[in-house]
């Protein structure tokens, strides 16, 4: 059987660095299976999801080079989940409760003041068909809850966390249903995964207890509505921090958007997120193929997932100086060819400052104050300038036979008047590039004629 992959985000908002770690290593777990990698817009909840949402978390994965297979929509497939709703009620597996919210809050403060989990109490399993009558003739609609089946614990062999065990009477039977008749997280999702032929479902920790209850949900559905079918193979990965070691709301701020307004190359968002978390290192690697085939479930540790923007932009450093040409050429400000993009790039961090690097060659630059020693010194530079295949190195070895100057005092006035900065780009790069008449200009200026 294929693999096949999901990544499911409600489009309530923009996705975020765990969204993009979520959704791309569900890419990479089946690119490297040769599957399939599919989104699903988990839409259900039509009064916080967006259609500016969806748009944006498409043109983001579009951005990080995420391209999924196949694409669905959650609220285009209602009358799924009707039939499978009516399956499940037809086998008893679901069941209507009356509750209020106030009512259920009331039930579990009970609870937590005797010191008992806060477990449902499955008080509206004991109403006969008169009293949910009854309730319905007030007008009280009811929500709908799954039942588990509390016969056997819920075990299965998760990808990263090894073999794990629940007591399903440790659990809660889970709300699908809203009284409204709208629909809650856990059985659209499992209705898509059998339906959308899901294998693997890879997600964060926090949704552990979550499959605990899906896999009840399975079953149940494989044997109410599915016939013969295989339940996807689970592994929860350990969820993002900060460099500071504990849950950090600011992760959940730091989207595609933001990273972008940063000058974050999307290759080195993706060498980042592939590796962290596991025993491999982190490394800037811009090739794709070579995160895939290290890409192993086996290597991911049950230790939270440090997330250092240090880190980040040391790897989007070393990765723009690697960029070829072609790669940025749409990028680069007017006139900057492969000449210039190769003398400026090792002074680079985000490919946007090539701009104010090349105002080095094109100008205008501000020149610092002179002595009267350097304006002679840059007096004579100016006539001493000689083109040829090599000008700065025949230029100052010229000016150091002459002046008898050397190192710092040799080079750094030089550098000043010609560029208006104390470093920079590699000079005898550069001057090819401003030019004989410009070089000449600038010098003489600087020296004050």
């Amino acid at each position: 059987m294929p693999v096949i992959t999901r990544f499911a985000p409600s489009p309530t908002g923009r996705l975020h660095v765990g969204n993009i770690r979520t959704a791309l290593h569900n890419w990479m777990l089946a690119r490297k299976a040769g599957g399939r990698f599919l989104l699903r817009i988990d839409d259900t909840d039509a009064e916080r999801s967006r259609e500016d949402y969806v748009d944006a978390i498409r043109a983001d994965l579009g951005w990080l080079g995420l391209e999924p297979d196949g694409e669905e929509r959650q609220s285009h497939r209602l009358e799924i989940y009707e039939r499978a709703f009516v399956a499940l009620r037809e086998a008893g597996r679901v069941y209507p409760c009356y509750e209020t919210q106030q009512e259920l809050e009331l039930k579990r403060k009970i609870q937590l003041g005797r010191g008992v989990p806060p477990i449902y109490d499955r008080a509206a399993l004991a109403l006969n068909d008169a009293e949910r009558a009854a309730k319905e003739a007030e007008g009280i609609a009811p929500h709908w809850r799954f039942k588990l089946d509390h016969g056997e614990p819920i075990m299965w062999d998760d990808g990263i966390r090894g073999a794990q065990k629940f007591d399903p009477a440790q659990l809660s039977d889970p709300v699908i249903r809203r009284a409204d008749g709208s629909w809650l997280y856990m059985l659209p999702s499992a209705i898509d995964d059998l339906d959308m032929g899901v294998t693997d479902v890879l997600r964060g920790e926090d949704h552990v207890s979550n499959t605990a209850v899906q896999i009840q949900m399975f079953t149940a559905l494989i044997a109410a509505h599915y016939g013969a079918q295989q339940i996807p193979r689970f592994a929860h990965e350990a969820l993002l921090v900060g460099r500071e070691g504990k849950l950090s709301k600011r992760l959940g701020a730091l989207g595609c958007d933001a990273f972008r307004e940063q000058g974050i190359e999307p290759q080195a968002l993706i060498a980042l997120l592939a590796r962290l978390g596991t025993s491999l290192p982190v490394e800037p690697i811009a090739d794709r193929a070579v995160l895939i085939e290290s890409f192993d479930l086996g290597s991911f540790g049950r230790a939270p997932a440090k997330f250092d923007d240090a880190e980040l932009a040391r790897i989007n450093t070393t990765l723009v100086h690697q960029m070829d040409f072609a790669t940025v050429v749409h990028r680069l400000p007017q006139g900057m060819d492969e000449t210039g993009w190769h003398a400026i790039r090792p002074n680079l961090s985000h490919v946007a400052e090539a701009g104010e690097w090349w105002r080095l060659v094109t100008g205008p630059i501000d020149q610092p104050e002179f002595s009267d020693e350097d304006r002679a010194y840059l007096d004579e530079a100016a006539r001493t300038l000689a083109w040829g295949d090599d000008p700065w190195h025949a230029l100052t070895a010229a000016l150091k036979d002459a002046t008898g100057r050397k190192g710092k005092q040799l080079f750094l006035p030089l550098r000043q008047a010609l560029t208006g900065m104390d470093h920079g780009p590699d000079m005898g790069e550069l001057l090819p590039l401003i030019g004989e008449d410009r070089a000449r200009a600038r010098l003489a200026e600087a020296a004050g004629k």
